[in-house]
């Protein structure tokens, strides 16, 4: 296993982090964790891997449930083997509503996962709502509190929001380290590559999310993109490319990866051997690019994020919904876009909640038909979360 410090704490971690987010469920239950995940967490241990990321919500059947994850990993981590790793958690940003709630998850967090302290806590998920709502109840003076208290070690945050908001939370506080979603498809998504050099810049550590865009990368890929990677010299499989891309950048600190199998663990701990920074060669990244090239071709809707079309009346996140009926249409999966669907709809910002008043499209500067956009994406992706709970 390769290592490398975590930006200006200076701990040493895996460049392989273990997300235990998809660990492997009975009868498809998410509250119900299999054994063999378990075994699997030994299993990383054996092998070097030191971060292991979880959340509040990870493995429950709602986001605003206290999930499984943490109670798993608490668990499978107490026999001696705590001292050893690095635990990062998150704070539930949108279940705060006032400011004793703060106090009260991480007490929560602390207490499920059978720890005195967590070494990487994060505020989770950050956008333009939940960091307000956040600023508002103190979460600056918690976070003080909190280190000063030896709760958490080091403090942090996850992010999906455009580059701007993510500056400015970067610029507010004394952060050590922060999560962005980050792949070669989603170089200018979110945070983006311009966010990445804007952590390293200030010697915050990094950590990528999604490297696979939750399966997106190497599932169901079309014939016109495999028969680009086919041509590849050497060969390497679709994870490898994806997880090769973001280790060859020395900014990045570490990669997460959510792996669901034991099969999964021991082919990306393989990978993580040869994950050097500038290790592709000029051949190679011109590889990625041609893919790259051609997924964007497969575009559905030429929607920029601009942002004109917000805020929307009934409290739809517009751009977002686009983006995930483009996902649809480029990488032809739906479990990845549904699930952030999913989540949309609990926070009533999804498609569904569109009245089709018009405004956005008035507003609109690439004059999309953005309420029949709007209708399509609510059409395909409801009815396919009333098929999964019929």
């Amino acid at each position: 296993m390769l290592y490398r410090k975590l930006g200006k704490t200076g701990e040493k971690v895996s460049i392989l982090g273990f997300g235990c987010m998809r660990l492997p469920v009975i009868d498809g239950n998410p509250e119900k964790i299999d054994p063999h995940a378990t075994e699997m967490l030994h299993y990383a241990l054996e092998h070097g891997v030191n971060l292991f990321d979880t959340g509040y919500s990870y493995h429950s059947s709602s986001a605003s449930q206290s999930g499984q994850s943490e109670v798993w990993l608490g668990n499978a981590l107490k026999d001696g083997y705590r001292e050893d790793v690095y635990i990062s958690t998150k704070l539930p940003s949108w279940l705060i509503k006032k400011r004793e709630d703060l106090n009260y998850y991480l007490d929560k967090q602390l207490e499920k996962l059978q720890t005195k302290y967590i070494d990487f806590y994060l505020l989770h998920g950050l956008g333009q709502s939940t960091w307000s709502n956040l600023e508002s109840r103190g979460v600056l003076e918690f976070l003080d509190s909190a280190l000063e208290e030896g709760k958490i070690r080091y403090a942090g945050f996850s992010f999906h929001d455009k580059i701007g908001l993510f500056k400015k939370i970067v610029d507010s506080y004394n952060w050590d380290l922060s999560l962005i979603q980050y792949n070669y498809m989603d170089q200018n998504f979110q945070a983006g590559k311009e966010g990445l050099h804007y952590l390293a810049e200030r010697n915050m550590g990094t950590i990528i999310m999604e490297p696979l865009r939750g399966g997106c990368l190497t599932n169901n890929i079309p014939q016109d993109i495999q028969a680009i990677w086919d041509k590849a010299v050497p060969k390497r499989s679709l994870s490898e490319w994806a997880l090769r891309f973001l280790w060859d950048q020395g900014e990045i600190n570490t990669v997460l990866s959510g792996m669901s199998t034991i099969e999964q663990m021991i082919e990306n701990i393989m990978m993580a051997e040869k994950g050097y920074a500038n290790s592709l060669t000029r051949d190679e990244k011109t590889l990625i690019e041609e893919v790259i090239d051609a997924y964007s071709e497969r575009m559905h809707v030429m929607c920029t994020r601009c942002g004109y079309c917000m805020p929307c009346p009934a409290g739809v996140d517009i751009p977002l919904n686009l983006s995930l009926l483009n996902d649809l249409y480029v990488y032809q999966n739906m479990e990845k876009p549904l699930g952030s669907y999913k989540f949309l709809t609990a926070k009533k910002e999804s498609a569904s909640f569109c009245t089709q008043c018009g405004e956005c499209e008035e507003s609109c500067t690439q004059k999309l038909p953005i309420k029949k956009l709007i209708m399509e994406s609510s059409d395909i992706f409801d009815a396919e979360l009333k098929k999964k709970k019929s």
